[in-house]
């Protein structure tokens, strides 16, 4: 295989024509459509937004799961109520439930520790380094191409961050064609500064989620900490604000249907240039029994949860999360059997191969594409055994944490460019704190009953898709599975923080002699995660050096039919626009663009997830919105509708206007158009945003703060 390393902005300039509402951009591309930018509304300089040092891009961060930006000079930070979930959980007892009640701190003195793996990170560099990426690569297949590959990235990173308080990593765009070194200032002491009530961050819950009308306040004000050096450090009473190079400036007017936003943010990954194959198995086996699979964990914790209001509150911040990722895959798995994507896919992918065999290039790229898509075929094989298991390690805390500190006792011996990336010593802070915060989030009726639910299933497999090991831990009865349980979580002593530091400080032939119960398991199942992280690796490997030859067939067809080309998204910065948009859902079904508060008193029933705040209510019926009002209507806004593409990972992203001020927070996504991570359809797509002018009412007359909103620059009227 030659590898083709085409530049970017080749492929930027196909973008051209394409339209405002669709394009997850990076900074650089955004030059490149300067025309269609200022077309669409944009009264700033796109240039300087391809600038990552400078505003307001710098001021843009990723924090949590989500997007978070700046809103102040002394490191406020906004983001939404969902993504900041897990501090507000973590800070809540049932005692003090935080959850239930919201909270807003007094003095900074009265501003709460996150949850000590909470980080909220700023991009501060992206550079291109393929060549250095693939120079030891080119003429390797299999794991011998992921090692090549893996090595570079690990010598990158590590040069990198030679420099205090930053992260790097190495983000590869359109699957291995380029790769980019992504440097990030990383912010770790982060604390809770406001938060409103689940009944109004989360009004609605999982039957309003994804759909519109909405009427949620989904936001929660965070604020950023370093060092008295200055620098990034860890949760102390002696570190003091964060000064970040510049925030946004939230504005004092709203937005009407049609204005002009754009919104920057870190989309997790979307899946637009994946293969018909792929397409099939996302919609015919992968998203059906995800939703099985997680619907079963849902059911276990929401019982536990009855019985226990301590476990209900551990647990909350999962629940949550898996309720938001049962939903969404359902929708995306209706979105795409609507638009019929499979069908759709195979003619596109079939066209575009018949175009590619017109082509001078088709001799040396036909044969990489057939290799890609018969390895794409071969991993259907074991892909229950696999997704059952990366939730055993990801569903869980004490076995979670068990397995680490199991596997960082394997890797702590090598040299740091040798160890697993997630385990060199890069990772060992964020490894103990998650361990740390298992004290908060853990309960052992709990686990067990998740373990079961999850190896039940396992044990439901054919026989040629077990694996010994796992067999020798849980049984392949659900009689032994039981009994198997008890005993490990009946004799661990690894429930207790004082010996979860122990062991993670513990030298590797300690971890390696332990008698523990969970972590004699982790040690008897490692033999099987290892096999299954090395038949990953070698299949990732060929893909990585395949799936260019895809891609290039892919942007060249693409060239052809005038159709946009941008990388898919990957959690690296990127930037949409377009416009303030209704929604026609369906054959005489038009929704209006904005919400108001007249909505929450509509919807209100008194009993969750309908339960408005009193004082909620009551500021509504009193009628206060002086300032905050729509000036055309009169009434108060919550939330607005655009047509700007998003994906997970967008949650908490700033939506700006047209002279670049803050005017809402992104949170959501419309049921018809949860499958656009797969297929865009401009039709259908549109992002859900909370209305900065209810913030701010929220602020002033429902929970003040008017300290706060001093520091926002938007005093209380």
């Amino acid at each position: 295989m030659r590898i083709r390393t085409v530049m970017l902005g080749a492929a930027m300039a196909l973008a051209l024509e394409a339209k405002a509402d669709e394009g997850m951009w990076l900074p650089s591309q955004l030059p490149s459509i300067a025309k269609n930018l200022k077309a669409a509304g944009f009264h700033g300089d796109a240039a300087a937004l391809a600038d990552l040092t400078r505003a307001p891009l710098n001021a843009v961060v990723r924090v949590g799961g989500g997007t978070g930006s700046f809103v102040s000079a002394d490191g406020l930070l906004v983001t939404n109520h969902h993504v900041a979930f897990g501090v507000i959980q973590y800070n809540s007892k049932p005692d003090r439930d935080l959850i239930t009640n919201g909270y807003v701190a007094a003095d900074r003195a009265g501003e709460l520790p996150a949850n000590p793996d909470y980080r909220a990170r700023v991009t501060v560099g992206f550079d291109k380094v393929t060549d250095r990426i693939l120079g030891q690569a080119r003429g390797e297949t299999g794991r011998a191409y992921y090692d090549a590959v893996d090595a570079a990235s690990k010598a990158l990173v590590a040069e990198c961050e030679k420099a205090d308080g930053l992260k790097c990593s190495v983000a590869t765009m359109f699957y291995g064609r380029d790769f980019y070194l992504v440097k990030q200032l990383e912010l770790r002491d982060l604390r809770l500064v406001y938060a409103p009530p689940r009944a109004i961050g989360n009004y609605g819950d999982e039957t309003d989620n994804f759909m519109w009308p909405r009427h949620a306040g989904d936001f929660t004000i965070l604020r950023a900490y370093v060092g008295p050096d200055g620098k990034p450090a860890d949760y102390s009473p002696d570190n003091k604000p964060y000064h970040p190079p510049s925030h946004l400036q939230i504005a004092t007017d709203g937005v009407a249907e049609g204005d002009f936003v754009m919104l920057a943010g870190y989309p997790g990954i979307t899946y637009r240039h994946r293969t018909a194959a792929e397409f099939a198995d996302q919609v015919q086996w992968r998203l059906p029994t995800s939703v099985a699979v997680l619907k079963g964990l849902q059911d276990v914790i929401e019982a536990q949860g009855h019985a226990s209001q301590d476990a209900a509150i551990r647990y909350a911040s999962q629940l949550q999360s898996l309720k938001n990722g049962i939903k969404r895959f359902s929708g995306e798995l209706e979105g795409l059997q609507r638009s019929d994507a499979v069908v759709g896919r195979r003619e596109d992918e079939a066209a575009m191969l018949a175009w590619l065999a017109t082509q001078p290039e088709a001799k040396t790229l036909k044969p990489d594409i057939d290799q890609a898509m018969a390895l794409i075929a071969q991993g259907k094989d074991v892909r229950e055994r696999d997704l059952l298991l990366g939730l055993l390690s990801s569903q869980t805390q004490l076995m979670r944490g068990a397995l680490n500190v199991d596997r960082l006792a394997v890797e702590r011996p090598k040299p740091d460019a040798a160890r697993e990336t997630g385990y060199q010593a890069r990772d060992e802070e964020l490894i103990q704190g998650q361990l740390k915060q298992i004290q908060r989030r853990y309960d052992p009726k709990v686990e067990k009953a998740l373990v079961t639910s999850l190896m039940t299933r396992y044990q439901q497999l054919p026989p040629a898709q077990h694996l010994a090991e796992v067999d020798k831990v849980f049984g392949t009865t659900p009689a032994a599975l039981a009994k198997a349980l008890d005993a490990i979580y009946g004799a661990t002593k690894f429930g207790d923080e004082a010996e979860r530091n122990r062991l993670f400080a513990a030298s590797p032939a300690d971890v390696e002699k332990s008698t523990d119960a969970i972590l004699v398991a982790a040690r008897t199942l490692r033999p099987a995660l290892l096999r299954i992280e090395d038949e990953k690796k070698g299949r990732d490997g060929d893909l990585l050096r395949l799936r260019p030859a895809y891609m290039q067939a892919l942007i060249g067809y693409r060239e052809k039919q005038g159709s946009a080309v941008y990388p898919d998204a990957n959690s690296t910065l990127r930037v949409s626009y377009g416009k303030v948009t209704p929604l026609l859902a369906r054959d005489a079904v038009t929704y209006a663009p904005l919400t108001t508060v007249q909505g929450i008193v509509e919807k209100n029933t008194g009993k969750v997830p309908f339960d408005a705040p009193q004082p909620l209510l009551d500021a509504i019926h009193k009628g206060d919105f002086t300032g905050y009002a729509d000036p055309k209507t009169g009434a108060m806004p919550v939330d607005f509708l655009s047509n700007l593409d998003t994906t997970g990972g967008n949650s908490g992203s700033p939506v700006l206007n047209a002279k670049g001020e803050l005017v809402g927070l992104n949170f959501d996504s419309n049921w018809e158009a949860v499958s656009a991570s797969w297929k865009y359809d401009p039709r259908y797509k549109r992002a859900i945003h909370v209305d900065m002018r209810y913030m701010r009412w929220l602020m002033d007359k429902v929970y003040p703060s008017p300290a706060l909103l001093k520091e926002l620059g938007v005093p209380a009227r």
